[in-house]
């Protein structure tokens, strides 16, 4: 399993990394594109369509997306990130607590609908992210990878207050906190060093410290901590209503695409409206 998990990172990382960074648009919509239509197909999946509907729920939304992308301003959408991270305030997250609708209902149909809107919304902010420069797309990024590396991490050490024990058992409040610790203690770094470091300087956490000092960059990057455990938590939540381990097996090794992009769905349209006052 290691292997092929390797395998496949390495892969992704080769036609990822030169897409990113050769900044040819096509090539990276087409990538974005194709992501996003097999998360739709996922989500569909797991809310209870047949595997033939939801090819063509995947297949629709990935027609759609191409639309938006030519007709709309990913870097100024300021309603549709709005409305997206709204939503994740209202309606997922408190089906945390509550709950999920049973499959079949009106009210399940109502959540898929809602949650495919953000799914395609989240691969928006990517395209949104990206325009402003590769480099500031991966800032958001890394700060989501830090936040769940540092829960791993401070979860094995100090775990033992279980944070969602019904969803997902293995996840801790001394994780998350510890997370939310590695993030800001990254920002901090990256932000004393961007004066030396040119590169940095148009990187998200540095131009939120910029534009709205240290007291709201902290807060707004605990608030990205706090959504990216919520995604992660409501796809768990997903999948363990559907009785499934993974959202597909498309990634060997990782899963599907929503397993690798769960904590994303909530944080980028959050760092995408940020992102439009900066």
């Amino acid at each position: 399993m290691l292997k092929t998990r390797i395998i496949t990172a390495l892969v992704l990382l080769a036609v990822l990394l030169p897409v990113l960074f050769f900044q040819y648009f096509p090539a990276f919509a087409v990538i974005v594109t194709l992501f996003l239509g097999a998360a739709v197909w996922e989500g569909a999946r797991m809310f209870g369509l047949k595997d033939g509907p939801a090819r063509i729920a995947g297949i629709v939304g990935a027609l759609l997306f191409v639309g938006l992308m030519y007709k709309a301003q990913p870097g100024s959408a300021t309603a549709l990130y709005a409305i997206a991270s709204l939503l994740w305030l209202i309606r997922y997250a408190p089906s945390l607590g509550l709950g999920l609708p049973q499959l079949g209902t009106a009210a399940n149909w109502s959540m898929a609908l809602t949650f495919g809107f953000a799914v395609f919304v989240c691969f928006f902010a990517i395209v949104g992210l990206y325009l402003r420069s590769p480099v500031y797309l991966l800032s958001v990024l890394v700060l989501v990878w830090i936040a769940d590396i540092g829960a791993y991490f401070s979860g094995k050490a100090f775990g033992k207050r279980k944070l969602a024990p019904t969803i997902s058992p293995g996840k801790s409040w001394e994780g998350a906190i510890g997370g939310g610790i590695a993030v800001l203690v990254i920002a901090t770094i990256s932000i004393l060093a961007a004066a030396g470091v040119p590169w940095l300087q148009d990187t998200f956490a540095v131009r939120l410290q910029a534009r709205f000092g240290w007291g709201v960059t902290m807060l707004a990057l605990l608030v990205i901590v706090a959504a990216s455990v919520i995604g992660d938590l409501f796809e768990s939540q997903l999948k363990r209503r559907a009785a499934i381990k993974d959202s597909s097996n498309l990634l060997p090794g990782h899963g599907g695409v929503l397993d690798r992009v769960d904590a994303l769905i909530p944080v980028l349209p959050i760092a995408a409206l940020l992102s439009t006052w900066l």
